[in-house]
C-alpha cells in the first residue's frame, strides 16, 4: 500500500512539474519586452530558455533535429571539413532531419529553404550594384530568404535592395544589422529586437518595409522593438503599402533624421489608407516626431502596443531557441572565425 501511495504521489508531483513548466513557458511568451533596453539581456535569458529545459514543449520536428546535431567545420585554409560555406551546405542531403552546424565566414548571398533555420555571427552580402532604374536587367530583389521559423542573431545582411526577404511564419531577429536601399519582408510574422536598419537613401526615396498582408484574415506582420533606424539621406519611409493591408509596428525605436517626416507611404494607393495598420509606440529621436506623420499613422497606447511587444506575437514557445555558444576552432588562424550555428 505504501508503495502504491508513493507511486501515486510521484505521478502527481511529475504532472505538477510538467504543468508548471508549461505555465512558465506560457507566461514567458506573454511577458512584455522591457521598455528599458538595458534589461533586454536578462529578459531574453529568462524568456528563451535552453533546449534541454524545453524539449517537451517544442515542435517535434525541431526536437528531432536538435537531438542529432552534426558539426561541420568550414575553413578557407583547409583546416575544416570544407573550404566554403556553399560546399558545406551542399553536403547536407535532401530531406535531412539532422541539425547541421557550420563554421562562420563572410558569406555571399544566401537562400534558406529549411524550417527552423538559425544564423549566428554571419555576414550575408548581396554584392549586386545599386539599381539605377534605367539599365535593363538591373538587380531587383535580393535572394536572401528564410522560409519558416527562422532565427537570426548578431548577423549583418547587406545589399542595395531587399537584402532580407522572409517568407513563412515566425521570424526572430536580435542584435542584427540590415543595410539596404529597400529592406522588404514578405508574408511572415517577424519580430526584430535590438536590430539596426541602415538605409542607403542618398538622393532618392528609400523604404524599410513593404509588408505583403493582403487580407484581414491573414495573421502576419512585422514588429520592430528597440531597433535603430540609421542611414543616409532624409527621405526614408518606415513602410509602403505594397499590398492592401500591411501591418507594421515600431516600438521603443530610435529614429534618426533619415526617416521622412511623413513616416509612411500609401504607395500611390490612397484607397489603402483606411486598411493599413502602421503603428508607432514610444519611439524616440529626430525621426520619431509624429507631428507631420501621414494621417493614417496609428500612435499606439499601452493596450494597442501590447500584442506587438511580446514573444507570443510569433508563438515563440514552440520553436524559438537561444543561440548556441560560439567556440574557437583548435586550429584557429587568421581566416578562420568561430564555430557557431548555421542551422
Amino acid at each position: 500500500m505504501a508503495t502504491t501511495m508513493t507511486s501515486i504521489a510521484f505521478f502527481f508531483f511529475l504532472l505538477l512539474l510538467l504543468l508548471s513548466s508549461s505555465a512558465v513557458l506560457a507566461d514567458n511568451d506573454n511577458a512584455q519586452i522591457p521598455s528599458d533596453k538595458s534589461q533586454l539581456a536578462p529578459w531574453f535569458r529568462n524568456s528563451i530558455q535552453k533546449y534541454k529545459l524545453r524539449r517537451t514543449t517544442l515542435d517535434p520536428a525541431l526536437v528531432e533535429a536538435e537531438d542529432s546535431v552534426k558539426i561541420i567545420k568550414v575553413s578557407k585554409s583547409g583546416g575544416g571539413n570544407f573550404n566554403t560555406v556553399m560546399a558545406a551546405v551542399n553536403s547536407v542531403p535532401a530531406g535531412n532531419t539532422r541539425r547541421p552546424e557550420f563554421g562562420t565566414v563572410d558569406s555571399a548571398t544566401l537562400i534558406v529553404e529549411s524550417d527552423y533555420f538559425m544564423a549566428v555571427n554571419i555576414i550575408v552580402i548581396n554584392s549586386s550594384p545599386r539599381p539605377d532604374g534605367k539599365k535593363e536587367g538591373s538587380p531587383g530583389g535580393g535572394t536572401e530568404g528564410v522560409r519558416r521559423q527562422g532565427r537570426i542573431y548578431n548577423c549583418r545582411l547587406i545589399g542595395f535592395r531587399t537584402p532580407n526577404v522572409m517568407i513563412g511564419a515566425g521570424i526572430f531577429s536580435m542584435d542584427a544589422t540590415l543595410k539596404a536601399l529597400w529592406t522588404t519582408y514578405l508574408e511572415v510574422e517577424s519580430l526584430c529586437i535590438c536590430t539596426e536598419l541602415h538605409t542607403k537613401g542618398d538622393g532618392g526615396f528609400s523604404v524599410i518595409t513593404a509588408q505583403a498582408r493582403n487580407l484581414e484574415s491573414e495573421d502576419n506582420g512585422y514588429s520592430f522593438v528597440h531597433c535603430t533606424l540609421s542611414g543616409t539621406g532624409g527621405n526614408t519611409f518606415l513602410g509602403r503599402a505594397w499590398m492592401s493591408r500591411p501591418k507594421v509596428v515600431f516600438s521603443y525605436t530610435f529614429m534618426s533624421p533619415v526617416v521622412s517626416p511623413l513616416g509612411w507611404s500609401n504607395n500611390i494607393h490612397p484607397e489603402r489608407e483606411s486598411l493599413v495598420f502602421y503603428g508607432e509606440y514610444k519611439c524616440m529621436g529626430p525621426g520619431a516626431d509624429t507631428s507631420k506623420r501621414s494621417k493614417f499613422t496609428k500612435e499606439l497606447d499601452d493596450d494597442g502596443a501590447t500584442p506587438f511587444i511580446t514573444l507570443n506575437y510569433i508563438d515563440a514557445s514552440t520553436w524559438l531557441l537561444p543561440p548556441r555558444s560560439c567556440t574557437p576552432l583548435k586550429d584557429m588562424n587568421k581566416d578562420t572565425h568561430l564555430v557557431c550555428t548555421l542551422q
